[in-house]
């Protein structure tokens, strides 16, 4: 064991903690589960969790022989937990997948397997049943181990585990694919540690917190905020799924209200749809709500302003709202808006913004000016640092100028299993001319840093490129989803494409039933344009409806634009039918 210098305590693996913690309070519940998001269901104390967690370690050391890694295929639940905490003790990478329910999903699961050479699937019982019976027969399943961890027998009299180090890899953290082929982030015990203790220091959790959390385990976001930050403060997490936010989204915050929770988060969407959503049943208490994140997609203004305004009301502080950044490669969190104060949008001039350039656009000049809006993320704390850098030149930006996110410091990754090549581009780069100052990590995030917050405009690889003028894709998305009615937030993509003679631009937007009954979809997609043109000055080459729930997004709501324009490309996009158009 090291000693953690920002706190003086002693870094601990995860299980050590949560040995300490069952030493310590053994009967003190750490985890709840909310049956349909509302019921209290099963929960458990640090001293059974451990003893759990110790006899299914025990059984896996002897059962997955030379097999080092294994797929969890878990709902959300305890089982997930003392599942992944089994194999952090037994010496197993642990990687999460989502349970599969369509055929593609077990695409995504097999490729996952093969990418950590494993055959081993640890799940519950009813899901092994459950996804053997809806997909018997699938090629993608031939040769793969279901392993129902809640009926594990006793571990072998004189089972010895591991005592893994603080640099051992205690999670396989397996990319949502939104440009590519899922690569496994291999995240370690004392990745783990450090992040935990920056989102303390940035978020204290103190001695009245409680986290309430529906995001999916298999997403860095909820692994780490709803499992590992209440583990590492001895604070309870009360969880539920998230198909039980999706169907009624008044949940969380009904949970929130009960419990006194304390520290959430979620992406953009899930405040865009409580907004949107009126399905609250009851009075609602936030006033004890200090540290709403909201981060894992694009920080919306507007949404920020909406969710503050409606439920401000019930006594939620502006101040809870904690814009932040993070990526899987980081382990989770880079940066964030701390808890004195209140998110920070920024308007730039669009033009400038463009070209690479960061010009604030007076409030008395808005209205005329072509703008375009960047919401803070926050600061780093602890020894996370960002620079910002010329992806091209690797050379450091000047003030006031777009470049690439780096990032350094102990929440920074071990690198992507079995590949060490890419591994060493992207985790372990240096700035030119400043070769000792590393290495770092490269986000492949565009962005700025000012008066010490870190801003985001873009994704390196999505940048859209048009007369020699960077458009972000999300600004062109938001635009999009704004200009008529029948649209919603997060239903768009925008993407260039070239035909070997120039490059253009082509939105895809989720319509649904409405088109063609309340407006003709010549009127939505010439809304669009309009607002494109005005707003960007982009004149696009081709307005797709396509129908609502089909475009390409990954597993925490971010749009795929890369398999979008594929799709469009090949022609396969479900276009939505509509009175008059030929499909």
């Amino acid at each position: 064991m090291t000693t953690d210098p920002m706190t003086k305590r002693t870094a601990l693996t995860l299980p050590a903690l949560l040995a300490r913690r069952a030493e310590g309070m053994p009967d003190t519940v750490a985890y709840v589960y909310l049956r349909n998001g509302e019921e209290i269901g099963e929960q458990i104390t640090y001293g059974q969790l451990h003893t759990d967690v110790t006899a299914r370690a025990g059984a896996l050391a002897g059962l997955a022989g030379d097999r080092r890694s294994a797929l969890l295929m878990y709902p959300n639940g305890l089982e997930f937990i003392r599942a992944w905490l089994a194999c952090a003790a037994a010496g197993v990478k642990g990687a999460p997948v989502q349970v599969p329910t369509r055929r593609h999903a077990v695409q995504r699961l097999r490729t996952i397997a093969d990418d950590a050479s494993t055959t081993l699937v640890l799940t519950t019982r009813e899901v092994r049943d459950q996804v053997l019976a809806d997909f018997h027969g699938l090629p993608e399943l031939a040769g793969l181990d279901f392993v129902a961890t809640d009926e594990l027998p006793p571990p072998a009299a004189g089972t010895e585990l591991p005592a893994p180090a603080l640099s051992d890899v205690a999670l396989l953290q397996y990319t949502s694919g939104s440009t590519g082929t899922p690569k496994g982030v291999m995240v370690t015990h004392a990745n783990f540690w450090f992040n935990a203790w920056e989102t303390d220091h940035l978020w204290p959790m103190r001695d009245d917190g409680a986290v309430v959390s529906w995001l999916p385990f298999f997403h860095d976001m909820g692994l780490v905020l709803g499992i590992v930050l209440p583990l590492w403060a001895g604070r309870p997490s009360y969880l539920m799924g998230p198909e039980a936010f999706i169907r009624r989204p008044g949940r969380w915050l009904e949970a929130l209200s009960r419990f006194g929770g304390t520290h959430s988060s979620a992406p953009n969407f899930a405040y865009d749809l409580c907004v949107r959503s009126d399905s609250v049943r009851g009075p609602l208490d936030l006033s004890r709500w200090r540290m709403a994140v909201n981060g894992a997609e694009p920080v919306r203004v507007h949404t920020v302003q909406d969710f503050v305004g409606k439920f401000a009301a019930n006594g939620l502080d502006v101040r809870a709202m904690c814009p932040s950044y993070g990526l899987a490669e980081h382990t989770l969190k880079v940066s964030g808006s701390p808890l004195d104060a209140e998110p920070a949008p920024l308007v730039l001039d669009a033009q400038a913004l463009g070209r690479g350039r960061v010009v604030p656009v007076a409030q008395d000049a808005q209205a005329s000016a072509v703008t375009s809006t960047v919401m803070s993320v926050g600061r780093t704390v602890g020894d996370t640092r960002v620079r910002i850098v010329d992806p091209h030149t690797l050379r450091a930006a000047g003030p006031d100028e777009v470049g690439e996110i780096w990032v350094s410091g102990p929440c920074v990754t071990a690198g992507y299993l079995g590949r060490e090549a890419e591994s060493e581009r992207t985790f372990r780069a240096r700035i030119v001319g400043a070769e000792a100052d590393g290495p770092f990590l490269r986000t492949g995030d565009l962005g700025f840093v000012r008066g010490g917050d870190v801003f985001i405009s873009g994704r390196l690889k999505d940048v859209i490129i048009v007369k020699g003028r960077n458009h972000y894709p999300q600004d062109l998305e938001h635009t999009v989803e704004s200009s008529h009615a029948l649209l919603r937030p997060a239903s768009a993509a925008a993407f260039a494409v070239d035909d070997g003679a120039r490059s253009s631009v082509v939105v895809v937007v989720e319509g649904d039933s409405r088109v063609g009954r309340y407006a003709s979809a010549d009127e939505v997609t010439k809304a669009v344009r309009e607002a494109l043109l005005h707003h960007h000055r982009i004149d696009v080459s081709d307005v797709v409806l396509i129908r609502r729930g089909t475009l390409p997004k990954t597993t925490s709501g971010k749009v795929r634009r890369r398999p979008c324009r594929e799709q469009y490309e090949a022609g396969t996009l479900s276009v939505l039918a509509v009175p008059g158009r030929r499909t």
